[in-house]
This record gives structure tokens, C-alpha cells and sequence, in this order.
């Protein structure tokens, strides 16, 4: 066996060792990563390994299975590897800030994989990151009734509890006032078609309204993004004194578990099917809907409770029913009413199913308890 062979060999077993970590990305734990920095000592996977060839002076990277690694690269891996890089790398990560996974946009995984090893913010003997608390800055954000992006201040008031935004940069008076008891931040960036683009969402009244946001700057934009998880825990904190950090941190932000278009009828099930927008919120158990996916309000809600409140969720069409031009059908069961639904293909059928049933098999706990609306089923437009 040849120099190539044997240490190839080598790498594919330190990828699969025990007690390494390796067999997951160092960065954002996609499996079986097939790329290395072999100048930090880490194996990751193909999408964060373009973003350390952007610093080639902290990190350089090589194929596991395509390059070639002379011996002395190879023991410098066996004798580092993603558990050990970590532990100095990510030695006191704050609570708040958002560790990207696998399936994370690629301005989360930059920033992360820029704050840990090219500003090591989070290394032991380095100068530890203070908590976010106020911010204030300019962000473009979406106009509620047209397309058009525009330069709008933004103003975090950690202590109070409040998100500010206003038209002007030099308003005396905001244009709305968030409460971060009600805020929700995720990135949306296919959806906004920005990379860096933010969707912020909070309770006005009866309805969930929706701020699409940016910056120019991969940084800045992240750096609001963890200032809002860390005024969410400060805030969770105050409400539930009883709970554990640990068990907050799941509640600081959350992704839908699912968006995309369906088609559904009204609540006598004889009116046209409609194409609509549709995302799941795992959180609040809300499955929302949209005329158009950037729009500013929902048109409704459905309310996913448990089996025991007598919530269902089932495969295909009430007996009498058709789809207009979609037929693959769910119908999801609630005290109130039915609401009937249809997929463009099997697949989305399939996925909508599988994630409308892992909401309802999930326990109710005091940080999913609903609004009183949300309760009744679905606001009526």
C-alpha cells in the first residue's frame, strides 16, 4: 500500500474513531463531512469549507478523499480532531447566540464559523463577549403594500423589553412597538431573495405581522439577529423564574417546520379551492396562511392541538370532496371545524403530513400555552 493509500486510509478512520466528533461537521454538524482544515485540525463539510477558504490565513482546507496528505498533516489531524479543536474554540459560547445547522442558511454558518476561529469570541483565555443588550442601527425593510425595500431605524431596548422601528432616521415617534414577549426572528433568505434576509414576526391585535428585513453586512445582520434571542431570554427569564436556562433556549427563535404552497376550501367545504401560502409554526402550533408568501398578515390560522383535545390530522379527502387542480389531499380535524387541503405532488403531501403530525404528537408544556384566539381555530378572513 502507497504513502496515497495509507493515509487516506488513515483519515476515513479518524473520520469514523469514537469520542472524536469527526463524523459530524466541526462547524455545523452536517454528517459525514469529506473535506478537513488541516490548519486548524477540524474534518467539515463542503459548505462550510468554502467559507474558510475565505481566510487562508487562519484555516486551510483539503479533500479527505481527493487530496493528498503527507504524514505529517495526517498525525497533526490524529492528534487534533473536532472534539478537542471545540472545546478551544467554543469554550463559552453565550446562551443567546444561535449555533447554525446543516440545514441553516450560509450568512449564519459564515458569521459562526468568522466569530469562533477568526475573531475567537468564545475561547477561554480570549475577552468574553458582554450580552448584546440596547442596539440601534438601519436596516431596509419591506413596505407593508408594495415591494419596495427602504432604509428604516431600528432601536432594541433590551431592558424594556422592546423592538422600535421608525420611517425616518430622524423620527421622534416610532412606527411600531414590539414586544419582545411576542417577537420571533428567522431567517427567510429564498423567500425574501436576499442572503442575508431576516423575517421578523410578533402578535398586533388578532393577527401575526410579518417584517422583512436586511443589512449589506453578513455581520450586522447576525449580530441583530443574536441581540434578539438574547433580549428573548432575558425576557423568558422574568416569566418563568422556575425553569432552567436549557430549557429557554429552545424558545428564543424558532424556523417554521414547514412552508409552502397549498390549495384549500372555505369552512362549508363547497367553496373554490385557493392557492395559498402555508407555514408551520412548530412553537405556537399555528399553521398560517398567506394569499402571497411576503405578505404582511396571515389570512388565517389553524391551531394544531393535541389528540386529547380532539385535534387530527389525516391523509386524503372527506368523501364528496375534489381538489381543483391539486389532488392530493389532508384534512386536519379541530373542535370547530375541518379544514381541507390539497398538494401539487404525493411528496408535498407526505412532508406536510409528517410535520403536521409531529406538532401534534408534541406535548403541550407552559411555554406553548396558545392565545385565546389561537384556541378558537383560525381567524376568519
Amino acid at each position: 500500500m502507497g504513502d496515497r493509500e495509507r493515509n487516506k486510509k488513515r483519515l476515513l478512520e479518524l473520520l469514523q474513531a469514537a469520542g472524536t466528533g469527526n463524523a459530524h461537521c466541526a462547524d455545523c454538524g452536517a454528517a459525514d463531512p469529506d473535506w478537513a482544515s488541516y490548519k486548524l485540525g477540524v474534518f467539515i463539510c463542503l459548505h462550510c469549507s468554502g467559507v474558510h477558504r475565505n481566510f487562508p490565513d487562519i484555516s486551510k482546507v483539503k479533500s479527505v478523499r481527493l487530496d493528498f496528505w503527507d504524514d505529517s498533516i495526517v498525525e497533526f489531524m490524529t492528534h487534533n480532531g473536532n472534539l478537542r479543536v471545540k472545546a478551544k474554540f467554543e469554550a463559552r459560547v453565550p446562551a443567546f447566540y444561535y449555533v447554525p445547522q446543516a440545514n441553516d442558511c450560509l450568512v449564519l454558518k459564515e458569521q459562526w464559523i468568522r466569530a469562533k476561529y477568526e475573531r475567537q469570541e468564545f475561547m477561554a483565555d480570549g475577552k468574553a463577549v458582554p450580552p448584546p443588550g440596547n442596539r440601534e442601527g438601519i436596516l431596509w425593510k419591506r413596505g407593508k403594500d408594495n415591494a419596495q425595500f427602504l432604509r428604516r431605524r431600528f432601536v432594541l431596548l433590551a431592558r424594556e423589553g422592546l423592538l422600535k422601528y421608525y420611517t425616518k432616521e430622524e423620527s421622534k415617534g416610532p412606527k411600531a412597538v414590539i414586544n419582545i414577549k411576542d417577537l420571533n426572528a428567522t431567517f427567510q433568505t429564498e423567500k425574501i431573495g436576499h442572503p442575508h434576509g431576516l423575517q421578523i414576526t410578533y402578535r398586533r391585535e388578532r393577527h401575526i405581522r410579518n417584517l422583512f428585513v436586511y443589512h449589506e453586512s453578513g455581520k450586522e445582520i447576525v449580530d441583530w439577529f443574536n441581540a434578539l434571542r438574547a433580549a428573548r431570554l432575558q425576557y423568558l427569564k422574568m416569566a418563568y423564574p422556575e425553569l432552567p436556562e436549557s430549557e429557554l433556549v429552545p424558545f428564543l427563535t424558532r424556523n417554521y417546520l414547514k412552508q409552502g404552497f397549498m390549495e384549500k376550501t372555505g369552512p362549508k367545504q363547497r367553496e373554490p379551492f385557493k392557492k395559498r401560502w402555508f407555514a408551520l409554526d412548530p412553537q405556537e402550533r399555528r399553521l398560517l396562511y398567506y394569499k402571497n408568501p411576503l405578505d404582511a398578515f396571515e389570512q388565517g390560522q389553524v391551531f394544531i392541538g393535541s389528540k386529547e383535545q380532539g385535534y387530527e390530522v389525516s391523509e386524503d379527502l372527506p368523501k364528496g370532496i375534489r381538489g381543483n387542480r391539486w389532488k392530493a389531499g389532508i384534512t386536519i380535524v379541530t373542535p370547530e371545524r375541518r379544514f381541507i387541503l390539497t398538494c401539487a405532488t404525493e411528496k408535498e403531501q407526505r412532508e406536510w403530513l409528517e410535520s403536521l403530525r409531529d406538532v401534534l404528537c408534541r406535548p403541550l408544556t407552559p411555554l406553548h400555552v396558545p392565545t385565546a384566539e389561537a384556541e378558537s381555530g383560525c381567524s376568519s378572513r
